[in-house]
C-alpha cells in the first residue's frame, strides 16, 4: 500500500471529481454540442519527486529510468481536472460514462524539474443514438514545446439498450501472441493508484460501492492498466528505455477485477491484456517505437 500522506497532494483532482459528480446528476437538455469545444488552460507546479517515485513504482516502472523526466501515462494526474471541465456542458447522462481507451502521442520528455503547461479541450461528438463517443484532447509541456506529450481520451455514454440477440464483441488475446510479464494485482490496487493519481472514483476502492453496479469486487483503473503496460513493454522489448515508446493506442475492452493475476501479451506490434492466451483481453492496443516508419 503507498504513503496516505499523497491523498493531500490531490486535493484539485478530488474537487474535480466532485464537482463533475454534481453535473452528472444535473438535469441537462439535449442539444447540439460545438466543437471543438473550449481550451481551457492551466500551468502546473513541479510535481513532488517522492510522488512521482511512488507512482513510478506501483505501475512496474524504475524510478531511475526516469531521471530528470516525468512518465508520459501520469498525465491523469494532472490532465484530467482539466478534462473534467471540457464535459460541462455537454448534454449527456455523466453519470453513466465509460472509459473507452487513450491515444498517448509522446513527442519528448516531459520535465521533471519545471512547471508545465497544461490544455484541453472537447475535440468531437459521435452520437449514433445508441452511444456517444466524447473525443478529449489533452496536451502536456512546456512553455517553449507546449505539445511534449499528447493525450486523446475517449468516453463513452450508453444511450439505449443491447438489441436483443444484437452481438458483442469480446476481444480475446492470440492464441500465438507472446507473454512478456505478468502481474498479480492486490485487491487494495485500485485505492493505491487513487492516492498517487487523486481519481477516487469509488468503484475502484469501495467494493460495496462496485457491487451496487454489478461488479463483485472493484475494479482496476484503466490508465492504470495501461501505465503497467506501457512500463512492461518497455522493460522486456525496449530493454528499459522508457523513451524509445512514441505511441501507445489502447482500448479498455472489459473489467479488470481485483484482485487479479493477468498477463502482458505482445504480436509484434499490438498489444493485450489477459489471463492467458486464447482468453479473454482486459486491453488492447498497439505501440510505436520512435523509429517505426
Amino acid at each position: 500500500m503507498v504513503a496516505k500522506r499523497h491523498i493531500f497532494r490531490q486535493l484539485p483532482m478530488i474537487a474535480s471529481l466532485g464537482r463533475t459528480a454534481l453535473a452528472a446528476v444535473a438535469p441537462r437538455k439535449k442539444a447540439a454540442v460545438a466543437t471543438p469545444g473550449e481550451i481551457f488552460e492551466q500551468t502546473i507546479a513541479v510535481r513532488p519527486r517522492e510522488l512521482v517515485r511512488d507512482y513510478i513504482r506501483e505501475v512496474g516502472g524504475d524510478p531511475r529510468a526516469y531521471r530528470g523526466q516525468l512518465p508520459p501515462h501520469l498525465f491523469p494526474q494532472w490532465g484530467f481536472p482539466l478534462a473534467a471541465k471540457t464535459l460541462r456542458n455537454v448534454p449527456y447522462p455523466l453519470a453513466r460514462v465509460l472509459n473507452g481507451g487513450c491515444r498517448l502521442e509522446i513527442n519528448g520528455r516531459l520535465p521533471d524539474d519545471q512547471p508545465l503547461t497544461v490544455r484541453a479541450h472537447l475535440e468531437s461528438v459521435d452520437d449514433n443514438g445508441r452511444r456517444a463517443v466524447l473525443v478529449q484532447r489533452v496536451t502536456t509541456g512546456t512553455a517553449a514545446d507546449p505539445e511534449l506529450v499528447v493525450a486523446t481520451l475517449f468516453a463513452i455514454v450508453p444511450l439505449a439498450k443491447r438489441a436483443p440477440g444484437e452481438p458483442r464483441e469480446h476481444p480475446r488475446v492470440p492464441a500465438d501472441a507472446d507473454e512478456i510479464a505478468y502481474w498479480k494485482l492486490r485487491a487494495d490496487a485500485g485505492l493505491s493508484f487513487a492516492i498517487l493519481t487523486g481519481d477516487f472514483n469509488p468503484v475502484h476502492w469501495s467494493r460495496r460501492y462496485a457491487r451496487s453496479f454489478g461488479f463483485r469486487s472493484t475494479i482496476l483503473h484503466g490508465f492504470a492498466t495501461m501505465a503497467r503496460a506501457f512500463e512492461g513493454i518497455a522493460a522486456n522489448r525496449f530493454a528499459g528505455d522508457v523513451a524509445a515508446l512514441a505511441e501507445f493506442d489502447v482500448k479498455f475492452t472489459r473489467p479488470l477485477l481485483l484482485p487479479a493475476q493477468v498477463g502482458l501479451y505482445i504480436k509484434d506490434r499490438s498489444l493485450f491484456v489477459g489471463s492467458a492466451p486464447g482468453g479473454p483481453a482486459f486491453m488492447t492496443g498497439t505501440f510505436r517505437r520512435n523509429d517505426d516508419e
